[in-house]
């Protein structure tokens, strides 16, 4: 199974008592979403699924990738990374699948796949991480495929 755990754009800051998932991206925010999606969409296959959190700023960075996708309510900021899994059906999908979602749960999700010592992992805005899994000797594994982040793609 390939799992791509893809951290939202930059997005505005909330104003003071406002609603934390009604924040936008910024104007950057959208460019590199542009870039990332454009570069994820041709290495993706037909099939692949994309579970994104309800906040307005994962939505608008699935949208740059221009694929259908679904909104996961456990996928919002306060998620687990239970239920994160449960929702991309680690390690059993049979398609690739693209999540959408905010730190700290998709960095605690790399942390806990990738066996890291420390509890989470950090994830730059607009980044993401392609992660395969892997059987050795009776286990799953999880093998990371590639790092992307949207310097990189500006390179």
């Amino acid at each position: 199974m390939d799992l791509i755990l893809w951290r939202h754009a930059e997005a505005q800051e909330a104003p003071p008592g406002g609603d934390d998932l009604a924040r936008a991206l910024t104007p950057r925010g959208e460019r590199e979403a542009l870039q990332m999606g454009a570069w994820l969409d041709r290495r993706l296959t037909a099939s692949a699924r994309v579970l994104v959190s309800p906040a307005l700023r994962c939505e608008q960075t699935a949208l740059a990738l221009g694929r259908t996708y679904r909104s996961v309510p456990v996928l919002a900021p306060g998620g687990t990374v239970e239920q994160l899994l449960a929702a991309a059906q680690w390690p059993d999908a049979h398609a690739p699948v693209v999540v959408v979602g905010h730190q700290p749960s998709l960095g605690q999700a790399l942390a806990q796949l990738l066996g890291f010592a420390q509890g989470s992992c950090p994830v730059r805005k607009g980044a993401l991480w392609w992660l395969r899994t892997r059987e050795r000797q009776g286990r799953v594994q999880a093998v990371v495929v590639s790092v992307q982040t949207p310097d990189l793609l500006r390179g």
